[in-house]
């Protein structure tokens, strides 16, 4: 449960980033925060915490407490979504020295996946945002087979043929709904919808303007926003594919593992700010992504930006503390189960504030993702078809044996 608020905080705190106005201009033309570089930011400093957590409590534990260790080592698991990484089949030997560099690579994955899923936030509802990223499926069951050799048994095909089919949908409810103030205001200045006056200067005559309606507007922004969330997931994939890659040379303690990423997120970003800004925030002007000082400026000037950063900083280090504590002791099943609540507390939460209107063409693309999911992870079984049922039950017995599908690596083959 904890791990469950610690997730809807994060995205609630992301996306009442993206929807407080700015008191730099006027309440007739309001213009809201839009910085995903930032956002990526504070989220790598939420990471980092972890690695100061993990060499403070491994100065004060005393080695030799194995099950104190073992509270401070956990198990591996991802910054702010389900970790599809696996635990190492072979001995393996301690990540130390410079081999704590081979986390650069996902870093760079997550740092991609996450500015691109934070953009996409801007242009559409923090639910639609929420169910989207459990498209992550597809790219990693793809992923796996490609590049680590696993080879999965028909139903989860046809699990994932349904996850596709229910992104597409929750995809489509996304024009009808309300995604934030993007949606309200045509000549916003947001990259793919390029304002009629130069940045940073308001319209002077707000009410009916020329160009597309509202209606287009709102269906451009969505298609922006779900193009952006999709396609950061493909990053997502490739990150824990990596990840796995590590684990199974390397024995890393899980907050160990979030921590590099932190570390090395935070290195990175912070080098590519200043050259994104000089590159394309200073072209661009105030509306930029990339401009720095202007983007620094509204997160001071702002206290409810500011405090939603602080927010989206906890938020990060406590939702990776609650999960590392809790994904040893759960099966896929129960992790399955925390998902879909942490979607659910994120959509309501987002109707009860009044960010959003409720459709019945989410509900339908959200049951069709879950169902799609909830086989693929083996929480339910697949229609009662015998060859699209083979090789089910062995790997679901197997996979009772060990309590977690992080232990049933040869079961891909079956």
């Amino acid at each position: 449960m904890r791990d469950d608020a610690a997730g809807t905080m994060n995205t609630m705190f992301n996306k009442l980033q993206d929807m407080t106005p700015l008191i730099r201009c006027p309440k007739e033309t309001p213009c809201y925060f839009e910085q995903p570089v930032w956002q990526t930011l504070t989220m790598f400093i939420g990471e980092f915490l972890c690695l100061c957590v993990f060499y403070g409590a491994r100065d004060l534990v005393n080695p030799d407490d194995d099950d104190a260790m073992d509270d401070v080592n956990g198990h591996l698991d991802d910054d702010d979504d389900d970790s599809l990484i696996l635990s190492p089949a072979g001995p393996t030997r301690p990540l130390s020295g410079a081999a704590n560099m081979l986390f650069w690579l996902p870093t760079l994955c997550d740092l991609t996946a996450t500015t691109l899923m934070n953009a996409g936030l801007i242009f559409t509802s923090a639910s639609i945002y929420q169910m989207l990223r459990g498209s992550v499926v597809l790219f990693t069951g793809t992923l796996s087979t490609a590049f680590l050799g696993r080879r999965h048994p028909l139903y989860r095909w046809f699990a994932l043929i349904v996850v596709f089919v229910g992104v597409a949908i929750v995809g489509m409810s996304g024009p009808s709904s309300t995604a934030g103030p993007v949606l309200e205001d045509p000549m916003h200045g947001s990259p793919g919808m390029p304002p009629a006056t130069p940045p940073g200067i308001p319209h002077p005559t707000p009410g009916p303007l020329p160009g597309p309606g509202l209606d287009d507007v709102a269906a451009r922004n969505n298609a922006w926003g779900v193009t952006m969330v999709i396609f950061a997931q493909l990053f997502t994939a490739t990150q824990f594919v990596l990840e796995e890659k590590i684990m199974l040379r390397y024995d890393v303690p899980a907050i160990k593992a979030v921590g590099l990423e932190g570390f090395f997120g935070l290195a990175t970003t912070l080098a590519l700010m200043p050259i994104l800004h000089l590159t394309i925030g200073v072209r661009d002007g105030p509306t930029s992504w990339f401009n720095v000082p202007q983007g620094w400026y509204d997160i001071v000037d702002n206290r409810p930006v500011l405090l939603a950063g602080i927010g989206i900083i906890f938020s990060i280090a406590f939702f990776n503390w609650f999960g590392l504590s809790v994904t040893q002791r759960i099966s896929a099943t129960s992790r399955s189960t925390i998902d879909t609540c942490r979607t659910l507390f994120i959509w309501m939460l987002s109707l009860a504030l009044g960010w959003e209107t409720f459709k019945w063409m989410q509900v339908l693309g959200f049951v069709v993702l879950i169902y799609g999911t909830f086989v693929f992870n083996d929480v339910l079984a697949p229609p009662p078809i015998p060859w699209l049922s083979a090789g089910r039950s062995r790997r679901v017995v197997l996979s009772d044996v060990g309590d977690d599908d992080r232990h049933v690596n040869d079961l891909d083959d079956v």
